[in-house]
């Protein structure tokens, strides 16, 4: 029986510039933080937010954003809960914290770190783009002094300094060059592009990376991280992170499932569903669906039935040729190439299951398969009248309408 490399040609690994990425990509999950600016989402108790950085290590996620304790009483505290049980756990997730680039954000980070013994990095923050200038009335002067000020504070006092620049992909290049220059000379050795509005194209992000790359980091003679973070309003977010990667950047900012500002974040489970299908990373995602579902619940976010790899209609079929195809797959006894023939991302791989329902666009073979699936004998009186009846149906039957209309076949010939 041949293997699915044999039976399924895979263009996306054709490229004339080479592999994906020859380096190993790093994650960074933003859902406790920058995800929890969605103005519709809950912030969890900290129960929830322990089990999800646990789910996080799992998962091989490198890096986490645990918070602004500058933020007020609540974040602070929250900051130091999680400090502590990432601590007390032994565990590998390097955390860091949001801070505008001002004292008063840093030092919170600082004492927490202390009070705990645990690392925490200090994502420094500012805005970048003209708009954003122009609006606040700020100048250049006024954003490298800030820059110089806060990375040399943090850096003096042993903190590993993420700097980052809002509105990136909007910025005019000379400013992204000045800023990121000065950040890095002052001792910044991780840098951080954002697409704050989610302006980019996949194009745009490329560009953008290459431009720091050859602009500002080799210039520089540092070894420097570049992390890429992104929003999702032209629905591009997962396409820009996957782009910024191949382009050279390390690191990919995310949400689990997306959560965030507008419309929202990178959703960090499906760029670990594509670095998995991309042989950039080849450890099991099985927590994946646990995160999720950990995710939706706690920060009170449905997850749409259409949401890829998670939804419940994901890897759910009723239309009579694809459901055929899969249910010969699985005739000739190989679970996984029925996890391949009408799909393109293996169920298996995330704990997941193949379903075939039965409705108005159905054949007789789901109603059989169905049946086979549930140990119920089939008799042809009994495909019969659940075909029928999905046939009248505007929608998939459910499982009681399945099981009602069984019963009433069976009344039927008995009455006979």
């Amino acid at each position: 029986m041949p293997d699915r490399d044999h039976l399924v040609y895979d263009w996306n690994l054709v490229s004339e510039s080479g592999p994906f990425t020859k380096k190993r990509v790093l994650l960074d999950d933003e859902t406790l933080r920058d995800g929890l600016q969605s103005p519709t989402v809950c912030d969890p108790p900290i129960q929830d937010k322990i089990h999800l950085i646990h789910l996080m290590e799992d998962l091989g996620i490198q890096m986490l954003d645990i918070g602004l304790p500058g933020a007020g009483p609540r974040a602070y505290a929250d900051v130091l809960a999680l400090a502590t049980e990432i601590s007390r756990s032994g565990l590998k997730i390097r955390p860091n914290c949001a801070a505008r680039t001002v004292i008063a954000d840093i030092d919170p980070v600082l004492e927490i770190s202390q009070k705990t013994g645990v690392t925490i990095d200090i994502a420094a923050f500012l805005g970048s783009s003209l708009i954003r200038q122009y609006v606040e009335n700020w100048s250049i002067d006024d954003l490298l002094r800030r820059t110089e000020e806060a990375v040399t504070y943090a850096v003096r006092r042993g903190a590993l300094v993420l700097y980052v620049t809002e509105d990136t992909t909007r910025a005019f290049p000379e400013t992204i060059k000045r800023l990121y220059s000065t950040a890095i000379s002052c001792g910044a050795r991780h840098v951080i592009l954002t697409d704050t509005v989610g302006h980019a194209t996949p194009a745009g992000a490329a560009a953008l990376v290459k431009f720091l790359i050859d602009e500002v980091i080799k210039p520089s003679g540092e070894e420097v991280l570049i992390g890429w973070h992104g929003h999702n309003d032209r629905g591009l977010s997962l396409m820009n992170s996957l782009a910024a990667v191949h382009a050279g950047a390390d690191v990919i900012h995310g949400c689990a499932l997306g959560i965030g500002e507008r419309v929202g974040n990178t959703p960090m489970d499906q760029v670990l569903v594509n670095l998995k299908l991309l042989g950039v990373i080849d450890h099991d995602l099985l927590k994946l669906k646990e995160y999720c579902g950990t995710a939706s619940r706690a920060c009170n976010v449905p997850i749409p039935p259409g949401y890829p790899v998670f939804g419940s209609d994901a890897f759910r079929t009723a239309t009579g040729v694809h459901a055929a195809a899969i249910i010969k797959a699985f005739r000739k006894g190989d679970s996984e190439l029925a996890d391949s023939v009408y799909s393109g991302v293996p169920s298996h791989m995330f704990g997941l299951d193949q379903i075939i329902d039965i409705g108005p666009m159905s054949g007789k073979s789901n109603v059989i398969f169905w049946l086979e699936k549930r140990g119920i004998e089939i008799t042809e009186d009994r495909v019969n009248a659940v075909y029928n009846r999905a046939k009248q149906s505007d929608r998939l039957l459910t499982t009681m309408e399945v099981l009602e209309t069984l019963y009433n076949a069976d009344t039927k010939v008995t009455a006979l």
